[in-house]
């Protein structure tokens, strides 16, 4: 995510198809990971973030899933780095906007 290089972010992308849909291609693309290792437990609530100084309204569709896999993610050109976390340390980082409230929309 280009738009806010060195802070850490989800999984994320432009919607082309169906949000859902969308979540499995960005994953696998961003990941490795296919959407037959995935299991989805909650889609969140949409909202929406207008970024002023970038002059975008961003729109959040959060997904939660666990992992059947046990292995590292395969991490595209878009990543320097990737680590899990728990909710509650998310406030600890320096994240895109929101990265906590859409966490916290799955809970």
């Amino acid at each position: 995510m280009g738009s806010y290089r060195g802070c850490w972010a989800a999984i994320s992308g432009h919607m082309d198809t169906a949000p859902l849909e969308q979540v499995y291609t960005e994953i696998t693309e961003e990941t490795g990971y296919e959407p037959e290792d995935l299991v989805l437990l909650k889609e969140g609530q949409v909202f929406e973030y207008h970024d002023t100084a970038l002059g975008i309204c961003w729109q959040i569709h959060p997904f939660l899933f666990h992992l059947k896999v046990n292995r590292q993610p395969q991490m595209d050109w878009e990543h320097v780095s990737f680590c899990w976390v728990f909710p509650a340390e998310i406030a600890s980082l320096s994240t895109v906007p929101l990265l906590k409230e859409a966490f916290e929309s799955l809970s």
